[in-house]
């Protein structure tokens, strides 16, 4: 089991790096928000605070690396790579499921790796939702989080890949109450993310109510991870299961839609990833409301070459972070919850029929 593990999160990778797996008919929704410009910010660009503090860390920007991989020998390169960049910049990653270093310890170090190459950042350590079913509790929890000396946990929601992969695991019954057990016993925030479908304002709200500190909405419009699993179909010659992935290869909620889901039904923090791009994405999620903005994919291939390609891309979207902020006239995080916006299209009809106010999409204060 464990070598199919592994050869499954090889292929992920090779697919990533490969393949366009990114959603073809499906966008985030931040294409429907227009940032208002405003052409006297009165600001001094260079003297804009980009800093925050969530989940009780100072991040130097409002953006982190999402949770990629781990497990195999690539893995411990990337990680590490993007450990070093993020431990320089002040930011923060998360790592991939640690399912197969928590059933083979020795493919720790593909974890463990992250918190040596970056000892002060802000690293979320990850178990997937359908093993809190099966087989996992808090022994494991406790586990995955030492092993990256983590300074929170993510459970991943994947239904739509597992649903879709020939072994995946489909069993979610009764996973709300690990995860309320979880979050009791555990010392650190639990951060419940999804993995490109997105989270609808009916399971935001579940999750506050199970105690979980955190949402992050991974929405549709970026990867589709049905798009990987395809590809692996393909190379297997699999027909039947090419169909399949195919057809949902589009499914889920948009990013921006769910952010907006998310974060006007509970008073959770809430990060928005799923197809961020650009700094202007980021500041969009940020006015619609998230705390924190993540990105996976932009950093893969470059995390494949090392530390410093990595960091490039890192401060270029802090760059672009820096000058959309100019741009709307906000001189600090804070300050964009009041940054004017206007919300249109396939978004904002979305959001009136699931009964939310475009008008009122402007961050809660917290």
């Amino acid at each position: 089991m464990d070598d199919l593990i592994e050869e499954r999160k090889a292929d992920h990778i090779e697919v990533c790096l490969k393949e366009d797996v990114q959603a073809r008919k499906i966008a985030t929704g931040f294409e429907d928000v227009s940032l208002v410009h405003r052409a006297l910010p009165e600001i001094e660009r260079e003297k804009i605070d980009l800093s925050t503090t969530v989940f009780g860390y100072n991040f130097s920007a409002p953006l982190f690396v999402g949770a990629m991989t781990g497990g195999t020998v690539k893995a411990t390169k990337i990680n590490a790579a993007i450990a070093e960049a993020v431990e320089e910049l002040h930011l923060g990653m998360g790592v991939g499921s640690q399912r197969i270093a928590i059933d083979n310890p020795k493919l720790e170090q593909s974890f463990s790796v992250v918190r040596e190459k970056a000892p002060t950042a802000f690293i979320i350590a990850n178990l997937g939702g359908p093993q809190l079913v099966t087989k996992y509790g808090i022994k494991e929890a406790k586990i995955a989080i030492e092993m990256v000396q983590a300074n929170a946990l993510a459970i991943h929601l994947n239904p739509l890949q597992e649903a879709v992969q020939s072994e995946g695991d489909t069993n979610y019954s009764n996973l709300l109450q690990k995860i309320r057990k979880i979050t009791q016993e555990l010392d650190v925030p639990v951060i419940v993310k999804e993995t490109g479908a997105g989270i609808a304002a009916e399971d935001a709200k579940l999750l506050e109510e199970a105690g979980v500190a955190g949402i992050d909405v991974a929405g549709a419009g970026g990867t589709s991870w049905a798009a990987v699993e395809y590809f692996r179909a393909k190379a297997r010659q699999d027909v039947f299961s090419q169909g399949l992935r195919e057809t949902f290869w589009d499914w889920g909620i948009p990013t921006a839609v769910s952010l907006v889901e998310a974060r006007q039904s509970t008073n959770l923090p809430v990060i928005a990833s799923g197809g961020i791009r650009s700094g202007i994405d980021t500041i969009k999620a940020l006015a619609l409301g998230a705390s924190l903005a993540s990105a996976t994919f932009p950093f893969l291939e470059p995390a494949t070459k090392g530390s410093e390609d990595v960091k490039k891309v890192l401060q270029s979207l802090i760059g672009e972070v820096r000058n959309t902020m100019f741009l709307v006239g906000a001189d600090s995080i804070q300050k964009l919850q009041n940054v004017p916006f206007v919300l249109t299209g396939k978004t904002a009809e979305w959001l009136k029929m699931r009964g939310f106010k475009p008008k009122d999409c402007a961050r809660k204060k917290m």
